[in-house]
């Protein structure tokens, strides 16, 4: 009967995310990825919020409330944040189609200017969804 060596029994059978260092690209690979699912279950909620506009008045008050809420605004930045992440990310990935930036200077300058870009974009728009607005005159 034979057994593998102890050495080999301890090591993981395909190289895997213990076995790298997480690198700036595929950091923000896995980052894109988490932000596609970050906006299937944002739109869920976007989808909650239009179907309770349709329905009745009470329940869009509460829906509303939620959204409102400190955990509705925490979420809808979070989309927000995911979708321009989403967004920008996707754009850099037409350029590399292109065969532009493919190199690892350029592909981490342009990685750099995309969460750069996806912060200021959900900070302007936090900004502006936050900021009251004044009575129509």
């Amino acid at each position: 009967m034979a057994s593998d060596p102890p050495a080999r029994r301890d090591r993981p059978l395909s190289p895997h995310l213990q076995v790298y260092k997480p690198q700036w690209t595929s950091v923000l690979s896995i980052l894109h990825r988490i932000t596609g699912v970050a906006l299937a279950a944002g739109t869920v909620l976007l989808v909650w919020w239009l179907a309770a506009a349709a329905s009745s008045a009470e329940y869009f008050a509460f829906v509303q409330g939620f959204m409102a809420s400190g955990l509705g605004i925490v979420l809808l930045i979070g989309w927000a944040f995911a979708l321009y992440y989403h967004l920008c990310n996707g754009i850099r990935h037409l350029f590399w189609d292109a065969g532009i930036g493919l190199e690892l200077g350029p592909a981490r300058m342009s990685g750099l200017l995309v969460v750069a870009a996806a912060a200021a974009l959900t900070v302007l728009s936090a900004v502006i969804a936050l900021t009251p607005q004044g009575s129509p005159a």
